[in-house]
């Protein structure tokens, strides 16, 4: 299949491959892309199928078999080694493929995401709750204003607002329902020990969506990976506080 991707700085080494949030799509990594190509490094950000550009051919769409597309593309693009980073979703699809293809992988950064998906309270399982039954029954801009209100909630945030409904409206339907049921069902906890390559895990201290109790979670069963903190930040962290993501990401990559 064919996978839209952004390469600003082809010239550049070495790789490191983003993945998106769900709803979200490439260019949500505008932030990293522009301070990792400065910084010499050759930031690639992809669409996953059914999001931004890549289209969903409607045969499944399961974690294991994103992670199997990424290899296939990975061979297309001639690129052997990586370091990869995933925020939510693209975590969850990045801890898959950092399992399934571990010498593939040359760091991992996983950003405000999770090694199973459960909620920490009445009000975070209600939220997935209306989440799925907006998804399933009303559709998908009634829940791109649901989701976009939680990650930017504040009236200065009425920019990403608006840019984030507008993004999320424009998915594919049965990918967003797909990859909902995907981390629904997803729990790697018990593999996750197997990991052993170098692994930084990003928090939102103000994460709403994933609890940084469910992060700190996810960082315990990773040998030797190390746990950051963004401060006056959420779920949608890399465009809340791109300067201080940018800065915990480069000096995990240039060490």
């Amino acid at each position: 299949m064919s996978i839209h991707y952004l390469d600003p700085h082809p010239q550049g080494k070495p790789p490191v491959v983003f993945l998106h949030g769900l709803g979200a799509n490439a260019e949500s990594w505008s932030h990293q892309l522009e301070a990792l190509a400065e910084a010499g490094f050759r930031p690639l950000a992809v669409d996953m199928p059914g999001f931004g550009r890549t289209p969903y051919d409607g045969r499944g769409w399961t974690l294991q078999r994103v992670a199997g597309q990424l290899a296939d593309w990975l061979d297309a693009m001639q690129l052997q080694r990586v370091h990869l980073v995933g925020l939510s979703l693209g975590g969850a699809v990045a801890e898959i493929f950092a399992l399934e293809y571990p010498q593939r992988v040359e760091k991992l950064v996983l950003m405000n995401t999770f090694a199973v998906l459960r909620p920490d309270s009445l009000g975070g399982w209600l939220y997935f709750l209306a989440r799925f039954l907006t998804v399933t029954f009303v559709g998908l801009e009634k829940q791109a204003e649901l989701v976009a209100g939680r990650l930017f909630p504040r009236p200065e945030q009425r920019e990403q607002y608006e840019q984030l409904v507008q993004v999320i409206a424009s998915a594919d339907p049965r990918a967003y329902r797909a990859a909902m049921r995907a981390l629904g069902w997803f729990d790697v906890r018990r593999r996750l020990p197997q990991l052993s390559l170098p692994t930084l895990v990003m928090t939102g201290e103000q994460d709403t969506t994933v609890s940084p109790a469910r992060q700190r979670e996810l960082a315990a069963l990773i040998p030797g990976a190390r746990q950051v903190f963004i401060p006056n930040a959420g779920h949608g962290m890399i465009v809340e506080a791109p300067e201080a993501c940018n800065r915990a990401l480069l000096d995990f990559l240039s060490a």
